[in-house]
């Protein structure tokens, strides 16, 4: 069963979130999308950052050689100058150990008021089944409802993603430790 989506729900739950906030992961997150509102691309540390900040226990295929500087930066540089929304997340999800979560993180910063952060946490919260393989289909679903929750009660999209994410965190307990 989901969180009961009210406004009152979602402004306790994103203060909860934002309580318990790592201050490491709170400066990881603005300075990435302070630096990704000027600088179109990502280099390849960079990378690394996001995908430490997402879930610092895959960085051994996020931080492959495959995913050189000039490949990540070509990737997105692509990835945040096309308006086609399938081509921009899986052209990051191209990039080695990246999918659609590490790839919707790398959005949100580049993008924040247009893409949310895709978390299984989340996804439990709006009382979805977690699905064996992320897709475009599954994504857009994912992004339609964030937004239309973002937009019912008027709060910016992370604020709405925090407050699911720390009500399962609350109330289903410790799972993979991903943000």
């Amino acid at each position: 069963m989901g969180m009961r989506i009210t406004n009152e729900n979602i402004i306790k739950y994103a203060q909860k979130y934002d309580r318990d906030y790592n201050e490491k992961y709170r400066k990881t997150e603005d300075g990435m999308r302070s630096l990704l509102k000027n600088q179109r691309y990502l280099t390849r540390e960079n990378l690394i950052t996001i995908g430490d900040w997402k879930a610092p226990r895959a960085r051994r295929h996020y931080s492959s050689r495959q995913n050189c500087n000039d490949r990540v930066k070509r990737i997105s540089q692509f990835s945040f100058g096309t308006r086609d929304g399938k081509a921009k997340i899986e052209s990051l999800d191209s990039l080695e150990g990246v999918g659609y979560p590490i790839a919707s993180t790398i959005l949100h910063f580049a993008f924040s008021r247009k893409y949310p952060i895709m978390d299984f946490r989340v996804i439990h919260s709006l009382g979805w089944k977690q699905p064996s393989a992320y897709n475009f289909g599954f994504w857009q679903r994912y992004c339609r409802k964030i937004r239309a929750i973002s937009k019912r009660y008027d709060l910016h999209i992370r604020t709405v993603e925090k407050a699911l994410w720390k009500y399962d965190k609350l109330n289903f307990g410790r799972r993979k430790n991903c943000r």
